[in-house]
């Protein structure tokens, strides 16, 4: 599986746990497991506010593109995210934020 990050400023959070070719987004499920080699599912297929394009399922591999909350701190990581690959089952790891600073 291959995450593409689409980083966009907002303050709410994402959470993801995979478990396969499912994905958990916020507590919603999303199972792709009945995507064959060279399926395509367009994003206007998909009833979330947080994939930001298509699902692919190329050469066996799911390709898809999740939107990136970013919180007023965000890190240079977040700005500019790398592809998330190979992800193993459980919770979805995120760039992190820049720590918080006290006033």
């Amino acid at each position: 599986m291959r995450i593409k990050l689409s980083p966009q400023r907002r303050d709410d959070t994402l959470q993801v746990v995979r478990s396969g070719k499912v994905l958990v987004i916020n507590s919603e499920p999303f199972d792709f497991s009945q995507m064959a080699d060279g399926d395509y599912l367009p994003v206007s297929a998909i009833s979330s506010p947080w994939f930001a394009g298509a699902v692919e399922n190329v050469e066996g591999e799911l390709i898809l593109t999740l939107l990136l909350p970013l919180p007023d701190n965000f890190s240079p990581e977040q700005a500019f995210p790398a592809d998330l690959v190979d992800i193993p089952d459980g919770a979805v790891a995120f760039p992190k934020p820049l720590p918080e600073v006290e006033e």
